[in-house]
């Protein structure tokens, strides 16, 4: 996207990474998240995290997990709004999951019962699985015997803003759901919960904040310079491949040093490919 598409911070909705993760670094908007998400009164162990950094090892993959918490029962939540289906929600939960889970024991610790229970939601603008639900919860169960659950303490939820069954729901999920996608006064004006409406008020308080707007272009120029440096790199890689293929169609008929003095390159190059 170009610079000049950039998006006002004023514009932004909460399902807009930058203003998810800038909200939900208050206690009480990740808590009334929670509350309404989960239907429970959650009370949190310590500041949410935003951009948390997740590896088993340096050498590993890393993960950025959007916001983590834990509640004063040792519940893990990561939340994340995904407004573009990429295709692999389902298989992400699995490695955000695991990479969680794989963090939460100390080194040398063999009681794999002492692994806090996780919770990982993803909120999106649409339909994931395409059965018109609002809010899809899934938990590890026999498939001879539905109603035993494992219990493993794993609990993914994605949750889809533009659902079409109400009645299996919480209105308040509903007009948290319709907010998150349109984080705009009027949208406010309409919910009837008084916590959607303090959630705004705070809201509107980071849209106006000068500290966010620079934190928010510092942000925006930082995407622009990974994704110029990414572009720079991609056709760097393509020269240095068309470099190889002449080199090797040339090596047939010329010599090494002939062939650096054509393509303007060290020996040593020539010799390397």
């Amino acid at each position: 996207m170009a610079a000049k598409e950039k998006r006002k911070l004023k514009d932004l909705n909460l399902l807009d990474k930058f203003l998810f993760d800038e909200a939900m670094e208050d206690e009480e908007n990740m808590k009334t998240l929670l509350d309404i998400i989960l239907g429970q009164d959650t009370h949190l162990k310590q500041p949410p995290q935003t951009e948390k950094e997740c590896r088993s090892s340096l050498e590993k993959r890393q993960i950025r997990l959007d916001v983590y918490t834990v509640d004063e029962d040792d519940v893990v939540y990561d939340t994340e709004p995904q407004k573009t289906n990429t295709k692999n929600l389902p298989k992400r939960s699995q490695l955000y999951q695991g990479m969680i889970d794989s963090r939460l024991l100390p080194p040398g610790c063999i009681d794999f019962n002492l692994l806090n229970p996780v919770v990982i939601i993803m909120i999106m603008p649409f339909d994931l699985f395409g059965y018109g639900l609002y809010r899809y919860t899934f938990h590890m169960r026999c498939e001879k015997v539905p109603e035993l659950k494992l219990n493993d303490g794993a609990t993914r939820i994605f949750l889809n803003t533009r659902g079409k069954h109400p009645e299996l729901v919480s209105p308040e999920l509903i007009e948290l759901l319709k907010y998150m996608e349109r984080s705009t006064d009027e949208v406010s004006g309409e919910c009837k919960s008084k916590r959607i409406q303090e959630m705004h008020r705070r809201v509107c308080q980071i849209k106006a904040s000068e500290k966010a707007e620079v934190k928010y272009m510092q942000t925006w120029e930082e995407k622009i310079l990974i994704k110029q440096a990414g572009i720079a790199e991609g056709e760097q890689i393509g020269r240095s491949k068309e470099k190889t293929e002449l080199v090797k169609k040339l090596s047939n008929k010329f010599s090494i040093e002939q062939i650096a003095e054509m393509l303007e390159i060290d020996i040593s190059e020539v010799e390397k490919i």
